[in-house]
């Protein structure tokens, strides 16, 4: 194979370690292929926007798998998946202000790691963005049955609502909220986070309901013994409960689209992360605490098993069912906006088809990116199970925000003159810290998820040797 690179005399090794200079990449922000995006979006729709691509089936429908694993002190799972969170959440909140484009976390490690450390934190972040998506709308489908079942005593069959690794052949409702999505998503980023923002306070609302409802029927002893399977259940579920913190890097994805980004974005990072932490701790302890942690087993709505298995009243179920359709919705809508202008920041890089960048004159989105990413994630949606995509997905996110956390170092160490409207306190710990946390809550995942996540970057290797190392536009 002929080197990418022979024709400017520089070598491979160049290659792979060429870095995009921050100040190009504020120059080139906003603009694609034909057209620009357009700025929209303030400080309470950015907020809104992080907390809907994180306040879902996490909480919803992943606590449900969690619970077995750590018991009652799944309520210490959150904690230490939500600080986990937080430290990479506070070099998000210092990389947006600084660099406020659409790529997050890609573009952040293109401009200090280098291409190739940047293609893997891209390829990382499709597995965060478009497979979580997949997952969430999984879960989608299962709330439509128990919605069903509550209110009509009937169901989707599983032919058409699971996939094959779950006994079904298609999970029929999984598309169908992803095409509505993307049907939203075209029409613009104002309308979407419009509708976004309705959605938030309706699922906020579920969960205070839930809260309030199960508090009333909380016993003692179901919080005894707190750690049955020790600390390393706990930390096992931390790590399946990433997975529910996915999404508040969210709003640096609409940096092009963000009226005041350098101030805006870091406070909506952090209002939203510690919004979500607050409710997610509640909802368990309260969950944990209204029904032994040993009846989870096998639960997949959660939340609404929870009312109707302690109260044995459908009406609240109906309600919380209701709010969680709308919940997982919201996600949907955002983490599938987040994978669009990933993809578009890539793609005006020339490491993936430059059809993705190309932006919609009239209504100002990529669109042709948003019916790509729509038709991949509606796949698999419909054929691959949750269990394996939530895990898969939280593996490639801990990767990815891990980058983060050396990319400030990595700034703070070539750019201390920059201008930062946010600073990460006690640097260079706190980033380290945050590194450390990613790798831990890395290798509790098992085996399995692993094999997974080594099989996706593989094939995005070869994607990138056989493709975008060529087309790179700084070559």
């Amino acid at each position: 194979m002929n080197r990418p690179t022979e024709k400017s005399g520089v070598g491979l090794r160049a290659a792979l370690t060429r870095r995009k200079p921050v100040d190009v990449l504020l120059a080139e922000g906003g603009h694609g292929e034909g057209g620009t995006l357009r700025r929209t979006l303030g400080l309470s729709q950015l907020t809104m926007l992080s907390i809907g691509a994180t306040l879902g089936s996490g909480i919803f429908v992943v606590l449900g798998e969690a619970v077995p694993v750590a018991g009652p002190a799944v309520v210490l799972s959150f904690v230490l998946a939500g600080i986990t969170a937080l430290f990479s959440a506070l070099s998000y909140a210092e990389l947006a202000g600084m660099i406020p484009l659409s790529g997050s976390s890609y573009t952040y490690a293109y401009a200090t790691l280098g291409e190739l450390t940047a293609w893997i934190c891209g390829w990382c972040l499709v597995l965060e963005y478009g497979v979580s998506v997949a997952s969430v709308a999984v879960g989608w489908g299962q709330y439509i049955n128990e919605l069903l079942d509550l209110t009509l005593g009937v169901s989707i069959p599983a032919a058409l609502s699971s996939p094959p690794g779950d006994g079904g052949i298609v999970n029929l409702p999984a598309i169908v909220i992803v095409v509505l999505a993307m049907f939203l998503l075209l029409a613009g980023a104002r309308e979407s986070a419009r509708a976004n923002a309705v959605m938030v306070v309706i699922k906020v609302a579920t969960l205070v309901l839930f809260c309030v409802i199960a508090f009333t029927a909380v016993r003692a002893g179901n919080f005894s013994p707190f750690l049955p399977l020790g600390l390393a259940g706990m930390s096992a579920g931390a790590a399946k409960l990433f997975f529910s913190y996915i999404g508040f890097d969210a709003a640096s994805t609409a940096g092009e689209e963000a009226r005041d980004p350098q101030r805006d974005l870091p406070r909506a990072i952090l209002l939203s992360l510690g919004i979500v932490t607050l409710l997610y701790c509640l909802v368990a302890l309260a969950a944990v605490g209204a029904l032994n942690w040993t009846a989870f087993e096998g639960a997949e709505a959660a939340l609404s098993y929870v009312v109707t298995t302690v109260l044995g009243n459908e009406l609240w179920a109906i309600l919380l069912a209701v709010g969680a359709l709308v919940a997982i919705s919201s996600v949907v809508l955002t983490v599938l906006y987040g994978q669009t202008r990933i993809l578009f920041a890539m793609s005006r890089d020339g490491l993936v088809p430059k059809a993705l960048s190309k932006v919609h004159a009239k209504t100002g989105s990529p669109r042709i990116n948003t019916l790509v990413v729509s038709g991949f994630v509606a796949v698999l949606a419909a054929f691959v199970p949750l269990g394996n995509l939530a895990d898969a997905t939280s593996i490639g996110t801990l990767f990815a925000f891990g980058l983060v956390n050396v990319a400030v170092l990595v700034l703070r160490r070539r750019r201390p003159d920059m201008p930062r409207t946010f600073r990460v306190p006690l640097a260079p710990v706190t980033p380290l810290l945050g590194v450390l946390c990613c790798g831990y809550m890395m290798f509790s995942l098992d085996v399995a998820t692993w094999l997974t996540f080594a099989g996706w970057m593989a094939f995005g290797l070869v994607l990138y040797f056989a493709y975008g190392i060529r087309r790179s536009k700084l070559r």
